[in-house]
């Protein structure tokens, strides 16, 4: 599948999920998508909550692996880290 397309269904599925993080204080940025890995940054309550590993793996990555087949895991840049090369 077309790389644009494959980025389309991923936002679609972070925008579904977006207001249960934003229901706790928190909330994240769609960065990209490279590789079979799509890149978040959790932002506000999120950054520091203690579930961040689980709501990241067992919430977004399970979601978005299930539903888009090119997708193979997720993984969180946080604030202040560089997002080396994650364009097409």
């Amino acid at each position: 599948m077309e790389t644009n397309k494959i980025e389309e269904q991923i936002k679609k599925i972070l925008n579904k999920i977006r207001p249960y993080l934003n229901s706790e204080g928190g909330d994240l940025e769609y960065l990209g998508f490279k590789n079979g890995v799509v890149y978040v940054r959790m932002l506000g309550a999120c950054m520091d909550c203690g579930a961040l590993d689980s709501t990241l793996k067992d919430g977004i990555e399970a979601l978005l692996v299930e539903n888009i087949p090119e997708v193979i895991e997720v993984k969180n840049l946080a604030v202040g880290d560089e997002v080396d090369d994650i364009s097409r």
